[in-house]
């Protein structure tokens, strides 16, 4: 079986590689500053198509990257979430970009989660990162509905150096004693 025949669902959401019937949404979310503001900004269709390529390149050349994020009742590609570690990256993360359309829905944790269960069962990983922007209240909420903590400040590689990031995240073994339902000890 190929990487680009694997497929995660969700109760709401099909969860896949890149394919090339996403770049219309990819082109238009990242065409939409508000949804683009804390991903590196909004890009011109000639920009977004390399970022796209560069996801399905990690695909065919890593065997992993974020997921295209379907909706399954309507079959619209609505955003990319899953694990990202791209050379000189801080961590293992799972990282999250929707379309502002799919905001406010629980889609992003939904998505989020089952790549986590993922990575951690497949990728080998011990620990799950996400690199935020201070100033992006949405994914720090979301980090921590995850059961990340804040662990300080970050830095991203070139040419990302001067972004400010702070760094969230836990343990393969918080992450499944949460799952769970276990207490971890403080």
């Amino acid at each position: 079986m190929s990487v680009f025949d694997l497929r995660l669902e969700t109760p709401r959401l099909l969860l896949r590689p890149t394919a090339s019937e996403d770049f219309e949404g990819w082109a238009a979310f990242m065409d939409d500053a508000e949804a683009a503001r804390f991903i590196g900004g909004q890009q011109p269709r000639a920009a977004a198509w390399r970022g796209f390529l560069s996801m399905a390149g990690a695909w065919a050349m890593q065997g992993f990257a974020m997921f295209s994020v379907i909706e399954k009742s309507s079959g619209r590609w609505i955003g990319r979430i899953g694990p990202w570690v791209p050379e000189g990256w801080p961590g293992t993360e799972v990282g999250w970009g929707l379309a502002r359309e799919a905001w406010g829905r629980g889609y992003a944790a939904e998505a989020a989660a089952a790549t986590i269960d993922w990575a951690f069962a497949n990728l080998g990983w011990t620990e799950v990162i996400h690199c935020i922007d201070p100033a992006n209240r949405p994914s720090q909420a979301l980090a921590a509905r995850l059961g990340s903590r804040l662990r300080g400040p970050g830095q991203l590689p070139a040419p990302f150096e001067a972004l400010p990031i702070e760094i969230w995240g836990q343990s393969r073994e918080e992450w499944h004693a949460r799952r769970d339902g276990r207490a971890m000890p403080a």
